[in-house]
């Protein structure tokens, strides 16, 4: 494997593609804390600055940007990202160069990265997390799944967070006769389920890159004039600090950290957000009913809308065709309904899988 430092300084680096990547590594660092591990954070944006805010204890480094924007429509997203890709294997270059420098002034012992592709070393095990063995994108899902798999590939161990029964993630994460070497870790959530009373009616939660958030901001907006039941909106705008705002029946905030949303989904009727597979594993976790507004254009999301519903647990809207009646249709489907059983990952085993005996926890 190479060098291997002595201390178990340990780099988790989460990509800046709204806030899911960021999201999911929280229970990852604190597992790590409470193993006796040293968590280094490495990431941009909003993504660095909500762990900054989850954990300001720790030491951070910014990376460099992908600068992966959205189009309006979301139509042409993958011929924007193919017309972008010379700018992101530069970023990616880049970041390589960074993460090289941090290695070496923080004698890192272990890198694990969420799809960040320039975050590795071939000096200390290089983790990829990921629930996208597939990158499905229409009629360049196979090219897009080639490569995606080839970056896969440059790593030591691919974790796929979610469970080898009732799986969540569907054909994303379904691969046979691979040479990677993949371990299903289980369902990664910063949350935990507590039966507590409800105390609104709808929890609006919007996340994900730009211009496509501030697209529904306004349009679930203009739905709400209609609507007279009690509702939290929480706008996914990270700040220097929480903004709250009362009009009617509607609470606004910009924005809440884990344990301040957690309490919110707990005590909210029904949950309305994008589709991403982070939200999709929180609402699992806290056993919520939910309505999916996939963000437009990404493949991704649509699919993991489209599997949940036709296993009928959660209803889905296009964004243009939604409609603040449409939630009425909730009362057809299950919601999550997991119970806690098969959420919990075993972190000690696999950071002694993926580390080796250098960090052997006793």
């Amino acid at each position: 494997m190479g060098l291997i430092y002595e201390n178990k300084k340990i780099l988790v680096s989460p990509l800046n593609w709204g806030l899911g990547h960021a999201t999911r590594c929280i229970p990852i660092i604190n597992a790590l804390i409470e193993e006796g591990f040293i968590p280094v954070i490495a990431s941009d944006g909003m993504a660095l600055i909500l762990l900054q805010k989850e954990f300001p204890q720790l030491k951070y480094y910014e990376l460099p940007s992908y600068n992966i924007k959205y189009t309006k429509d979301g139509k042409n997203l993958k011929y924007r990202l193919l017309f972008n890709s010379l700018r992101i294997i530069k970023s990616v270059k880049n970041e390589k160069i960074v993460i090289d420098k941090i290695i070496e002034k923080e004698r890192i012992s272990g890198i694990i990265s969420d799809n960040r592709f320039g975050v590795r070393s071939n000096k200390i095990p290089s983790i990829y997390i990921t629930h996208q063995l597939h990158v499905f994108s229409g009629w360049t899902t196979f090219l897009t799944t080639r490569l995606h798999q080839n970056i896969i590939s440059k790593f030591d161990f691919c974790w796929i967070p979610d469970r080898n029964i009732n799986c969540l993630s569907g054909k994303l994460s379904n691969i046979e006769h691979s040479k990677l070497d993949i371990k299903y870790i289980g369902l990664l959530s910063r949350f935990t389920y507590q039966k507590v009373s409800k105390k609104q009616d709808l929890l609006i939660m919007l996340s994900g890159p730009e211009p496509q958030r501030s697209i529904l901001e306004t349009k679930l907006f203009k739905e709400l004039e209609n609507y007279n039941k009690k509702v939290l909106f929480v706008r996914g705008i990270i700040s220097d600090k929480q903004e709250k705002s009362q009009t009617k029946n509607i609470t606004i905030v910009n924005f809440m950290l884990q344990d301040e949303l957690e309490l919110a989904i707990n005590e909210s009727e029904l949950v309305l957000a994008r589709s991403g597979y982070s939200t999709i594993m929180d609402l699992d976790k806290l056993n919520a009913k939910a309505f999916f507004i996939p963000t437009p254009g990404q493949f991704e999301q649509n699919y993991l809308a489209s599997y949940l519903e036709q296993k009928k647990m959660i209803p889905y809207s296009k964004q243009k065709e939604f409609t603040i009646k449409m939630l009425e249709n909730i009362k057809d489907y299950s919601g999550f309904t997991n119970n806690n059983k098969t959420n919990k990952v075993d972190f000690k085993t696999l950071f002694n899988q993926s580390f080796g005996e250098h960090f052997l926890i006793k």
